[in-house]
């Protein structure tokens, strides 16, 4: 007689899981709650309790501060970053596969390298060489090192995704004519799209969320991006609390439509190609 087993609900994973739901619902839960706080009462209540009196203020105090230029300023900066880190990191990454080079080997090599070298350690460097070129307080000033800063370790997520193609897919499009340039574009950007939009999230994220670079090399309001605009409600004596998060809020929805758009393909692609 074949025997019947009960699966053991697992109640240690469930409280587990639970206390973790928790702990990232709660900040959120604090975040926007405060944002319709009044100001006077947030020294005097309860910062976790609903507010009685809700209300808008804040995110019209984040309007009228000029926000709008920061969210542009942010806009730009990450677009144009993620749009030519992918491109290059892409191109890279089909030369590195189909390429046996040593010359290809040793550039692979020195893209490895640069994921181990933090930002804060070059961050003298990369100012001499923006204050040379006479890019400073540009939005240049901060799109060229981060590209310089995210091509690495796209490039290496790529590369192992790239090399999952069939190569008789190649090959079968070389006898049919098809240059490299076809092969890059017809054949391995389609192939590679999951991956393709998991170095643009990864990549928009990091550049989105950037501070150091817009610190050091720009100065100027107008040129300022949305991590630098949370000090526009800090003054000397004072923190203007609610508004703060009121703009947290704001600078986190253009993330959430990324996510929400390219969530089906983030697991994929971050899992895809390193099965070998």
């Amino acid at each position: 007689m074949r025997r019947t087993r009960t699966r053991r609900p697992n109640v240690l994973g469930g409280l587990l899981g639970t206390f973790w739901l928790v702990v990232t619902l709660v900040p959120v839960y604090y975040i926007v709650v405060t944002s319709i706080r009044p100001r006077e009462d947030y020294f005097t209540s309860n910062p976790f309790s609903v507010p009685t009196d809700p209300t808008l203020a804040a995110y019209r105090e984040v309007l009228d501060a000029g926000f709008m230029t920061y969210l542009v300023n942010s806009l730009v900066v990450t677009v144009v970053t993620v749009a030519v880190t992918v491109v290059l990191s892409l191109m890279a990454a089909y030369v590195i596969v189909h390429n046996r080079s040593a010359t290809s080997r040793r550039t692979f090599d020195v893209l490895l390298l640069g994921i181990a070298i933090p930002i804060q350690a070059t961050i003298v460097p990369v100012y001499y060489l923006i204050v040379r070129l006479g890019l400073y307080d540009t939005l240049w000033a901060l799109i060229l090192p981060s590209i310089a800063f995210a091509i690495p370790i796209s490039v290496l997520i790529l590369v192992n995704f790239v090399r999952d193609i069939p190569r008789e897919l190649f090959e079968s499009m070389r006898l049919d004519g098809a240059s490299e340039w076809s092969l890059l574009w017809r054949l391995v950007a389609p192939m590679t799209l999951p991956a393709i939009i998991t170095v643009a999230i990864y990549d928009a994220l990091n550049v989105w969320n950037a501070f150091l670079f817009p610190l050091i090399l720009t100065q100027s309001a107008d040129k300022r991006v949305l991590p630098l605009s949370l000090w526009t409600f800090q003054g000397a004596f004072t923190v203007n609390v609610p508004a703060i998060l009121a703009a947290v809020v704001l600078s986190v929805l253009p993330l959430l439509v990324a996510y929400a758009i390219g969530r089906r393909f983030l697991v994929s692609g971050l899992t895809a190609g390193f099965s070998k």
